[in-house]
């Protein structure tokens, strides 16, 4: 992440951008200066000097891709203003699922896990941060469409639980059909009032 002293450059955003699509594409827990300097049109000395160190390249890369996330969840928080806690994991489904959004998913499972392991690099914290802003847009619901709020964090949860589980499996296998049955079958179950539950 570049200093929070001084505004970035229009010459950064350009690298940056340049660079997430790169990451996208190819990974960036093996991120190596020289390939990626060569792919986007700079040096490794340039990189160097605007962002620090390799360390610095990625932070800024890992925040230009939670910038999407959350644009992508503020125009979800816009449009759930009358929906319910499934109508919303449904329209995130919608948008995880989409083929499209395939690369930049895998960069965002890459960056979860290595956040997991390297608790002091420049992954630190990009999971407790995901897992932050996806509950906050779960959990942001009027009570008044979730009458059984007394248990609404633990379905909050369940709800994250089933999309970060299937946007897995779908990115590990590409099986479409099985896993929309799978996150339907998820979503119906978290839905149900207690009551309904088999015992």
């Amino acid at each position: 992440m570049t200093s929070s002293k001084r505004r970035s450059t229009g010459r950064e955003e350009e690298l940056i951008e340049a660079a997430y699509r790169h990451v996208a594409e190819r990974g960036i827990s093996r991120l190596s200066l020289r390939p990626l300097a060569e792919s986007i049109g700079s040096s490794p000395g340039v990189l160097i000097f605007l962002f620090g160190s390799k360390d610095g390249v990625i932070r800024a890369i890992l925040a230009r891709a939670r910038r999407d996330e959350l644009a992508m969840l503020a125009q979800l928080r816009e449009n759930a203003r009358d929906a319910t806690l499934i109508d919303v994991a449904r329209a995130l489904w919608a948008w995880l699922s989409a083929p499209g959004h395939r690369p930049v998913l895998r960069l965002w499972v890459e960056s979860y896990g290595q956040s997991l392991v390297d608790t002091e690099g420049p992954w630190a914290g990009f999971a407790q941060a995901t897992v932050n802003d996806w509950l906050g847009i779960l959990s942001d619901l009027p009570t008044d469409v979730q009458p059984e709020a007394v248990d609404a964090p633990a379905r909050c949860s369940a709800v994250l639980a089933a999309l970060r589980g299937c946007l897995i499996d779908l990115l590990a296998t590409g099986d479409e059909e099985r896993i929309e049955q799978t996150v339907e079958l998820l979503f119906t179950r978290i839905d149900s009032p207690a009551s309904d539950r088999p015992r």
